[in-house]
Parts: structure tokens; sequence; C-alpha cells
């Protein structure tokens, strides 16, 4: 469920990467994450907003601890370290060191089913390049993909449509 505190992070970002975009509607990633974090410390951010980031922070390094501790091949050319962590699905870690054949199992099942997500995600996105680069090439005096999307595919704005 969203809460109104992680709307407005959102309005926060979306509104701060509006004020950063040049002419050709692009921004750095950097600046924009600098730029957000001074909006951020600003003494009047409302404290259910600055909950709400401080939550997205936690989280964030969280991610990130579990990320860089997932296991990967070593030199030695094995996965194994004690200290890396091993993901079972609904947010259940475990240290690689105490990991059961259970554990690897379910490890296993996680993995192929996060590949294969991955997998046709790409082919959706494949898809979608190859169909508008063609459309491009169809269409020479359209250059920027969102008339191309108004104009070819029949874009419209629909409000039940959520946020990218």
């Amino acid at each position: 469920m969203t809460t109104t505190a992680e709307v407005r992070l959102r309005q926060i970002v979306e509104q701060t990467a509006l004020a950063l975009t040049d002419s050709d509607g692009r921004f750095h990633k950097g600046h924009l994450t600098e730029a957000v974090r001074a909006q951020l410390a600003r003494a009047d951010l409302d404290p259910h907003v600055q909950a709400a980031a401080l939550d997205r922070l936690a989280d964030g390094l969280v991610t990130g601890f579990g990320e860089h501790r997932n296991p990967r091949r070593r030199r030695t050319g094995t996965l194994f370290h004690p200290r890396d962590i091993v993901k079972l699905g609904n947010g259940t870690w475990v240290w690689m060191d105490r990991a059961t054949d259970s554990d690897l199992l379910a490890w296993s099942r996680l993995s192929r089913r996060n590949r294969s997500r991955v997998d046709q995600a790409d082919n959706e996105v494949q898809d979608y390049i190859d169909q508008r680069i063609e459309a491009f090439r169809s269409h020479p005096g359209l250059v920027l993909l969102g008339d191309l999307e108004r104009i070819v595919f029949g874009y419209v704005n629909d409000s039940a449509d959520t946020e990218g």
C-alpha cells in the first residue's frame, strides 16, 4: 500500500528531475541524487516524508548489502564464501556457511524463476525496441519517441496508467 508520504517522495524526485532536465530531455542521475538529497535535508520537510525517506534509505542499504554478499564465482573456482548470503525467497536470507540442502534447493528454484522473469522482460524490451526502430525508419520525419508513439502507435494518456 502506497502511503501519502511515499507519494510525496516520488513527487519530490520527479519535480527535481524535471527541474534538472536539459532542453534535450536529459538529466544525470548523480545530479538528481544530489538535488534530491538536498530536498530531503531541508529542515521544513514533513516528518512523515522524512520517515518514508529513512525507510527507503534503510531498505536500499539492506538491499545493497544483500547484493554485495550475493554468492559469485571466486578465484578459487567456487561460489562458496561463509559470509555470503543465500536468498531463499519471501525475504528470508541465510548465511551461506549455515545453508542446508533444502536451502540450496530453494535458492535454485528462486534463481531459475528470477532468470525466467528477467529473460521474459528482456524479450519484451527487445521486441518493443525493434518495433519502434522499424517505425522510425518508416517515418523519417519523426525524431522523438513521444511523437512516434502518439502518431504511429496511437498512444493517449490514460489516467488509469500508473507512472513509470
